[in-house]
């Protein structure tokens, strides 16, 4: 038994049991290696990673290897979902190093934190023109002998060359229509016109790149941005990426086609793209988008959801695969002959031609990745939801995935702000709920009294880490979308001490922001990406929703603050823009103003629910809606907001000078969808 054993993190308890002397991160291990004159050895990782679970069982789990890295160095694991601080600072090293990284990512230190070898995944055995792990682990313990001046040199070099990458993109003026339109353009020059998407093989959900596209389409009626985020989104939804039985997306497909995924699935990715397919829904009424946002949710609170009331964060992509052996994607594959096992010979021809599921298989071993037809014509429909209904009880008796059942703040903001949304706009209270459940739980677990966040929790108790840019971001966005449905302007309220602690601890003089606060451990360098990766960055989901925040409140600060903050997307939109997709909607809903939308009622009239729901199916990119009786005191928005002729009203405004207010459904719904 190691040092792990009373952590939180799921990822480090998988590690409790290894040969292998590991410490969690802190100032002891770091010590350790000075008081014994060795280096650290850094492996960061997380529960749901597949090469992380291969590197354990071959290294970590082997006596002959564990006894070399306890003898030799001082050995530190890190769940990267809990510490994304450590993750970036030391990431960066290593792609600056190597020009790629990855997970596992394994980096040698010296006792002042300071890396000086990286790599990612190494194997037991020299295979590939790639080093073993042993022998990596002998060469860097010659070199920390033999050559210590020039390790120290080393180390040296790459903490100046990483201190001398601070970026100063605040403050230089807001993202316009050029920069739009460029960014527009370069998505067209990288989108895939035949499998949707962009770029080749992996392919990851462009989640944030399409409510860009979505947005851009609302304010300007392009209409090939529409058809790029569309046509996208129908090739995930029929493709192997997309759990086609149990819903939710899966992290990336390894082809271009969407066809074989990574099959971990990440609480992240199915809200952002529960979110987007809503928002689809939104803006062209698809009954593919409606139906995969719907499962999406469904599968949330179904897979995800924890006894307190929170989302997990991941399901592994191995499972047991009825042998004892774990395989990636064993619970999700089918062969032709499982399918005869299930649903009888007539029906497993129906279904094999239905999923494509084929002798050779698309996957592994005969196996294929269900998926859905492009042009199969016209379909049984009760036919098929016999089968899929008696596939899915009969994948309910493998064995499950493993499911990392820590709560990440961020990620929790990101499913409130899908859940509610979902709920609202297609009449099911229960996800609004659960969108309650879940802030409830923020506000219980993981705010202090001075409206600070833990990063993150497990079975109700708050982690020791302290939260990052994402996480404030997050939550606001989700409170904020949680008050516009909801009509609670408590969590307005929330948002706002979020949003303060943003301007007071995470913002540069220039406007640019930091990844942690100023008050937050020191690592070798702190932490500054603007960059959307699996989900919106820091920086920009800060933006995101201190821009909401201003059109809710007219805090002059905060609006600032935002337009401050899209100056790095002035700078990278147009250079590199499927990497800035939130900060390209944002930039969308500054253009639009964003759209102010008071909608005043007496409690309980159907007239004023009209209008709120007509309000919440805006299109308007980033339209912020308050709801409830005139002069309430719930929302800034509804004060000296009155009745009209004694009915429900609407009001729309920018920059809070409002249009005339109406009464009528169908003349709010033509001021939100008209281009301008």
């Amino acid at each position: 038994m190691n040092r792990l054993a009373g952590t939180t993190s799921p990822y480090l308890l998988q590690h409790a049991e290894n040969p292998v002397d590991w410490w969690p991160w802190g100032p002891e291990a770091f010590e350790e290696a000075r008081r014994r004159d060795v280096p650290v050895l850094l492996s960061v990782g997380y529960s749901a990673c597949h090469w992380c679970h291969v590197m354990a069982s071959e290294s970590f789990e082997d006596v002959t290897t564990a006894k070399y890295m306890n003898r030799h160095f001082v050995n530190i694991k890190v769940d990267r979902e809990e510490r994304p601080d450590v993750d970036a600072v030391y990431m960066e090293a290593v792609q600056a190093a190597t020009g790629q990284g990855g997970w596992p990512m394994t980096v040698f230190l010296t006792a002042d934190a300071e890396p000086f070898y990286f790599g990612t995944y190494f194997p037991p055995e020299p295979r590939s023109g790639m080093a073993s792990f042993p022998q990596v682990l002998e060469g860097v313990s010659a070199a920390w002998t033999d050559r210590r001046e020039e390790v120290a040199e080393v180390a040296g070099r790459i903490v100046r060359e990483l201190a001398g990458r601070s970026l100063g993109h605040g403050g230089d003026g807001v993202p316009g229509e050029p920069e739009l339109s460029q960014a527009l353009l370069g998505l067209t020059r990288e989108y895939d016109a035949r499998h949707g998407g962009f770029g080749g093989a992996p392919k990851f959900p462009p989640s944030m790149v399409t409510e860009f596209l979505l947005r851009h389409h609302a304010r300007t009626g392009a209409e090939g941005a529409l058809q790029m985020a569309a046509d996208t989104c129908e090739a995930m939804a029929r493709g192997g990426i997309y759990d086609q039985l149990g819903g939710g997306f899966a992290r990336y497909s390894v082809d271009r086609e969407w066809v074989v995924p990574h099959f971990e699935k990440m609480l992240y990715d199915n809200a952002l793209l529960c979110r987007v397919y809503a928002h689809l829904w939104r803006a062209t009424g698809s009954e593919l988008a409606r139906r995969v946002a719907v499962e999406t949710a469904d599968f949330l609170v179904r897979e995800l959801r924890t006894e307190e009331g929170g989302f997990a964060s991941a399901l592994d992509a191995d499972s047991d695969d009825g042998t004892g052996r774990h395989a990636e994607g064993a619970y999700y594959v089918w062969t032709p002959a499982q399918l005869r096992e299930v649903l009888g010979e007539a029906d497993a021809e129906f279904a094999a031609r239905y999923f494509g599921v084929t002798e050779e298989g698309t996957f592994e071993e005969g196996a294929s990745v269900l998926q859905l037809p492009r042009n199969g014509g016209m379909v049984d429909a009760a036919r098929t939801e016999s089968v899929r209904a008696r596939l899915l009880a009969a994948r309910e008796q493998r064995p499950r995935p493993g499911r990392d059942d820590k709560i990440v703040a961020a990620w929790n903001g990101l499913a409130i702000a899908a859940l509610a949304e979902t709920g609202a706009y297609f009449d099911r209270p229960d996800l609004v709920e659960r969108a309650t459940e879940a802030a409830d739980l923020l506000v219980r677990v993981h705010l202090d009294d001075t409206a600070r966040l833990a990063r993150t929790s497990k079975d109700g108790r708050s982690g020791a880490h302290a939260a990052v840019l994402e996480d404030y971001g997050d939550v606001a966005e989700g409170f904020l979308a949680l008050a516009a449905v909801t009509g609670d302007g408590a969590w307005l309220e929330f948002a706002g001490f979020l949003l303060d602690i943003v301007l007071d601890r995470f913002t540069a003089e220039d406007g640019a922001l930091f990844d942690t606060a100023d008050d937050a451990e020191q690592l070798i360098r702190r932490p500054q990406d603007p960059t959307d990766n699996a989900a919106p960055s820091g920086w920009t989901a800060a933006a995101g929703a201190l821009l909401s925040y201003a059109a809710h409140t007219g805090s002059e600060a905060h609006r600032t603050a935002a337009e401050r903050a899209l100056g790095v997307v002035k700078a990278l939109g147009p250079r590199v823009p499927r990497f800035i997709g939130w900060g390209l909607a944002t930039a969308e809903a500054l253009l639009d103003g964003p759209r102010e939308i008071a909608v005043v009622g007496p409690e309980g009239d159907p007239a004023a629910r009209e209008l709120h729901r007509t309000a919440l199916l805006a299109t308007a990119p980033g339209a912020v809606v308050a709801t409830g009786a005139p002069d309430s005191g719930e929302f800034p928005l509804l004060a000296g907001r009155p009745l009209v002729g004694g009915h429900s009203a609407a009001y729309v405004c920018r920059r809070f000078v409002c249009a005339a207010p109406t009464t009528e459904v169908g003349a709010l719904r033509r001021e939100l969808g008209a281009f301008e």
